[in-house]
């Protein structure tokens, strides 16, 4: 029996690699929508099976209960951080809910690198400063990776690639988790507590989840108690950080670099092209005023082996849920 699956939030590559990793043999007929999830756009999901939805998605209980309604069974997520969606209401209507753990942790972790080697080197400035035959060094100067002390906050897939890649540029590499992993500290990192790690790290790396007791991680508070000139990095979740402190942080020279993939209120934003609109979001654009912050629009992911390890992922779920059979590792209701 066909199940039919709306995915949402679609972008050409996202078809392009679910459509290269369907079979013969599936059993899924995948129907692809621009639109994002919402209450407003829940009816493109009528006489569905399943939903299939990325990071700016909303499956809050309003649009679970509407869902359920519909007679969706399952949600199914193409990334790994499930913040956007509300667990308890999904359990209340029955509907199964799964995610891509694990997809190429090294994609966002080498992205997490190039966001810190830019903004130390300040390759960008550069690179546009050549093309106007510019050739002065006034205003690049770096700094040496070697012997800083670089600060892991969280170490899952992702933060256990970077780390592994920060140790292999000789920082000294603190990490905080609540399950420390062995094997990294066997490998030279060392697990120390939160305010110990913020206080004595050159560059501060974000990969945890966000839930309610992440949210605004990076507070006021927190970014009085790092060094002078710090480098933030954030590649996991916009909401992990508290906008309005950075901006502070950033204009007394607390935060000497700001590199962030992600972004609190990137929903709408990020994934579309709006260089002929007067972007709205004033502290999105107070961001990124500052010559020292570098913004990337949530490309961390974004490789052809991830894309490749989240369609394949994403279509076993779905035909996993379809069968009825749940996966210990993927399958969270």
């Amino acid at each position: 029996m066909t199940c039919h699956v709306a995915v949402f939030s679609t972008q050409p590559y996202d078809k392009a690699s679910f459509e290269l990793a369907l079979t013969d043999t599936s059993e899924l007929t995948l129907h692809f929508f621009e639109a994002a999830l919402s209450i407003q756009t829940c009816q493109l999901a009528q006489n569905m099976d399943a939903v299939c939805i990325f990071v700016n998605d909303s499956a809050d209980a309003q649009v679970i209960a509407t869902l359920a309604s519909m007679g969706i069974r399952h949600i199914a997520l193409r990334c790994a951080g499930f913040n956007q969606v509300d667990l308890e209401a999904a359990q209340l209507h029955g509907l199964s809910v799964s995610r891509v753990p694990a997809y190429s942790p090294e994609s966002v972790a080498e992205h997490t690198l190039a966001l810190i080697m830019t903004l130390n080197r300040k390759t960008h400035r550069a690179f546009n400063r050549v093309r106007e035959g510019n050739f002065a060094l006034n205003g690049l100067q770096g700094f040496t990776l070697k012997g800083k002390v670089a600060g892991i906050i969280g170490t899952g897939q992702i933060g256990l690639a970077t780390a592994r890649i920060l140790l292999g540029m000789g920082c000294k590499v603190l990490c905080y988790d609540p399950t420390p992993d062995s094997a990294l500290r066997e490998e030279g990192a060392q697990y120390v507590s939160l305010n110990s790690l913020i206080q004595q790290s050159h560059i501060i790396s974000l990969h945890c989840p966000l839930s309610p007791a992440t949210h605004h991680l990076i507070n006021h508070n927190v970014i009085a108690q790092m060094r002078c000139q710090v480098m933030l990095i954030n590649t996991s979740r916009g909401g992990l950080l508290d906008t309005q402190a950075v901006i502070a942080g950033l204009k007394v020279g607390k935060i000497g670099y700001l590199g962030i993939d992600v972004y609190e209120q990137e929903a709408g934003l990020f994934f579309h092209d709006h260089s002929d609109d007067i972007i709205q979001d004033d502290l999105f654009e107070r961001l990124a005023s500052f010559p020292n912050t570098l913004i990337t629009g949530h490309q961390g992911f974004f490789t052809h082996e991830a894309l490749s390890e989240i369609a394949a992922t994403t279509l076993d779920n779905l035909q996993r849920a379809a069968a009825g059979k749940h996966h210990a590792d993927t399958f969270m209701v």
